[in-house]
């Protein structure tokens, strides 16, 4: 069962929300407990799932108006929660703060998406607001280890699994992703840039050969961590809607890494895989 943890002793959290399911999922627990939240609401990312929560809506480099509205709120500690795209740093019309911040933001997007959030953690804590992970408030949100589903990963799965977690490691220092698709030891699609719905939606067009179809799945998806990868912030995370995106693309399956990877809203992700016909589970990937 997912409960939170020490909700009413913090006070009140403050959640950076980008886009998806669990910036809401995050405030329900809290609240739901005795504790207090205020949601900045990245402007034209976060979904409309935050609007029952008290909340103010900033554009990505507006960091003094973010800072400022979760101080008001009286927040304690932050976490930040949801998908957000890198953004075109040319385009952005930061605040004060924001643009003081920019040239290292800049300077560390040439090392990867791992060094802007360390960079933005450390913005956050400078400002007397520390930075904590999801998963350390939401009890239960981490991917345990083992069979999940009803389906289990067949033996020919299982090479596949231990095949992904291979790329992954070997690309792991160069900060590029962190899904990868194998079927029968081809390596079908790795995430980069374009993120883990887009690289499943492009499987779909993939020649039938190469995939599986709802009756003869075949591949599956492995997310997993980066080595050395700052775990606060911007895990690996699977949920509903990733595994309507495998069955769509013919895949047999989703493995994660246990601890270091998330299922949004577990149960409902574990009743979808059973009901499309696909494993889910927790691996040791490290």
């Amino acid at each position: 069962m997912t409960t939170p943890s020490d909700a009413g002793a913090m006070g009140t959290l403050g959640i950076i929300a980008g886009a998806g399911a669990l910036p809401a999922l995050l405030a329900r627990a809290w609240e739901g407990e005795g504790g207090r939240v205020f949601i900045v609401a990245l402007e034209g990312i976060a979904d409309d799932s935050i609007a029952p929560f008290p909340h103010s809506r900033h554009p990505i480099g507006k960091f003094g108006a973010s800072v400022a509205a979760l101080k008001a709120a009286g927040c304690v500690a932050v976490t930040m929660a949801g998908k957000v795209k890198r953004p075109d740093w040319g385009a952005l019309i930061p605040d004060l703060k924001g643009a003081a911040l920019m040239p290292r933001l800049v300077a560390a997007a040439t090392r990867g998406d791992d060094a802007i959030l360390r960079t933005l953690i450390d913005a956050f804590e400078s400002e007397g607001l520390p930075v904590r992970a999801p998963e350390t408030i939401l009890k239960g949100l981490a991917a345990p280890d083992g069979d999940l589903a009803q389906r289990r990963a067949t033996p020919a799965d299982e090479r596949d699994i231990a095949r992904a977690i291979a790329v992954l490691r070997a690309l792991s220092p160069l900060d590029v992703g962190q899904g990868c698709v194998v079927a029968e030891g081809v390596v079908l699609a790795v995430e980069a840039a374009q993120g883990t719905d887009q690289m499943l939606a492009d499987l779909a067009a993939l020649p039938a050969h190469l995939k599986g179809t709802a009756g003869a799945r075949k591949g599956v998806l492995v997310k997993m961590a980066k080595a050395g990868q700052e775990r606060r912030v911007d895990l690996p995370a699977v949920g509903v809607a990733t595994v309507e995106r495998a069955a769509a693309a013919g895949l047999a399956g989703i493995a994660v890494e246990a601890g270091g990877a998330l299922i949004i809203d577990r149960l409902a992700a574990i009743a979808r895989a059973d009901a499309l016909g696909l494993f889910l589970k927790g691996v040791r990937a490290h």
